[in-house]
């Protein structure tokens, strides 16, 4: 667990030069540990460093896992989330970063509101076009988002997105300046939503991301180190 804590200063010491580079404060920038296939302790060691959410990316291994970890913490769903788990999801996670069609944003309204509650959640938009990666199109997210801010016990928060993965930094980095983009756009388009939050950047590119104007980092790697086979 002393790794752990020696990964998270040195995060935080790459995340402090990325933001001033940028021209930011470090202090608009969340991480959020990535926790898949981590254990219950090692989530614990992380949320001890000072982090405050937890990010699975399935809704089964966050219910094996949520209550053995003792520590309080925001769950975030960052997966991609069949409309048959609307139900679960909606019961674990504060927050679901990847809702990518209105078909799945009208089951969790749904699932939320006889859970008596409001669910906050991300819309996830595919910029890099690769076809095995989730996430609505740029051209669909007009109507996606109006979609899903209408919806009574939904709380649009932002938007999500995964860079390219490619070894060339100028196409990781345009997926990340188009996600601001659209959101800007947005902003204008639909002011009565909250569009703070930019959910972009992992461990091998999230420098990029702070220069592109990330508000959120989705860390697994870089915090846990490599997983186990």
């Amino acid at each position: 667990m002393d790794a752990i804590r020696e990964n998270w200063r040195a995060l935080q010491e790459r995340i402090t030069r990325a933001a001033l580079a940028a021209g930011r404060a470090p202090e608009e920038i969340e991480v959020v540990a990535v926790t898949k296939t981590r254990t219950p302790q090692e989530i614990e060691a992380a949320l001890r460093c000072g982090l405050r959410a937890v990010g699975e990316n399935r809704v089964q291994e966050a219910a094996a896992k949520r209550d053995q970890v003792h520590l309080e913490a925001r769950w975030h769903l960052i997966g991609h989330l069949q409309t048959n788990k609307a139900a679960r999801a909606v019961d674990l996670f504060d927050l679901v970063e990847s809702v990518d069609n209105p078909r799945l944003g009208a089951e969790l309204d749904r699932r939320a509101g006889q859970a008596g509650r409001a669910l906050e959640i991300l819309i996830q938009v595919n910029t890099s076009g690769a076809p095995q990666q989730s996430g609505a199109a740029p051209e669909q997210l007009p109507e996606l988002a109006a979609q899903l801010a209408a919806l009574p016990h939904l709380r649009l928060r932002g938007l999500m997105t995964i860079g390219a993965l490619s070894p060339e930094e100028g196409v990781v980095r345009a997926c990340f300046g188009r996600l601001r983009q659209l959101r800007d756009q947005l902003a204008s388009q639909l002011p009565q939503a909250d569009w703070g939050c930019l959910s972009m950047g992992m461990s091998g590119d999230f420098e990029l991301a702070i220069a592109e104007g990330a508000s959120r980092l989705r860390l697994g790697t870089a915090l846990f180190g490599a997983r186990q086979a």
